[in-house]
């Protein structure tokens, strides 16, 4: 039975990743878009630095690391999910997602990730060869780095994901989401280190910021890819992120069973 439902969700990925491969303007533009702020943010931190060295060891090369990193990463934080929700419940096919042999949500996370699959040689490698190419081949610290490198970044699309997924819910009680995925979008992006690291943030701010998951989408993996940070911290906030993913996995947990009781008693 689990092998059985298991194919389901494959079966989604599968034709999710088909239909990503149709759609090549799209990509096109993405890639253009994000190359361009990727170019103008790397000559902005190499202007900055100049030849300094800042107290935690970064540089002007490691924040050029840092930058094309960044861009990459973001092709993998790319989620549909949110979009997803809102168009179920619009159309009010929610009702009958539910009566699928599937769990719908679950139908919403295959879709993601055949998504990312195709991100992952429509958006990814272009972007990591550009910026190779034009900025720095973005090479990690240490080889020694890549297994928490890894295991932060898995944690750190899971926070994402849910994050993403748990926003997408309000679409049960707004009219528009539209403007709110946009402050959603950008506030993550500012909040989580990919634009700003947070070292530059003054003191207060970034600890109350290392309190919250935003920092654990992007500033912890990339602290740790360009050696920024000491094992032992890295470590304690490593806990960290995986505590936020079990608490919005929770929390994710409970919203679904609501929002999906509220549909099946009220039918869509």
């Amino acid at each position: 039975m689990l092998n059985g439902r298991l194919d389901k969700y494959l079966y989604i990925c599968k034709t999710r990743i088909i239909r990503s491969f149709t759609y090549k303007f799209d990509v096109y533009g993405n890639i253009l878009m994000q190359s361009i702020i990727m170019i103008t943010t790397a000559f902005f931190w190499k202007a900055l630095f100049g030849n300094e060295t800042f107290e935690n060891g970064v540089t002007a090369d490691s924040m050029m690391t840092y930058t094309v990193m960044s861009s990459a990463l973001s092709v993998l934080f790319t989620t549909g999910v949110e979009r997803r929700i809102q168009q179920s419940v619009e159309k009010g096919s929610i009702a009958t997602d539910m009566m699928r042999p599937v769990n719908v949500f679950g139908i919403f996370l295959a879709e993601d990730i055949g998504s990312l699959i195709a991100l992952l040689v429509q958006n990814l490698l272009p972007i990591l060869l550009i910026g190779s190419l034009l900025i720095k081949v973005p090479a990690i610290v240490s080889l020694s780095a890549i297994p928490m490198f890894v295991a932060s970044l898995f944690l750190s699309m899971a926070i994402n994901w849910l994050l993403a997924a748990i926003f997408g819910m309000w679409a049960f009680t707004a009219i528009s989401m539209d403007a709110l995925y946009q402050v959603k979008k950008h506030l993550i992006r500012l909040l989580s280190g990919s634009i700003i690291p947070v070292w530059f943030f003054p003191d207060w701010l970034a600890n109350i910021l290392n309190l919250l998951p935003f920092v654990y989408i992007y500033q912890l993996p990339l602290d740790i890819y360009i050696g920024s940070a000491t094992n032992n911290e890295i470590c304690r906030r490593m806990l960290i992120q995986l505590v936020w993913a079990l608490v919005l996995a929770a929390l994710f947990y409970l919203l679904s069973k609501k929002v999906l009781k509220k549909v099946m008693v009220q039918g869509g």
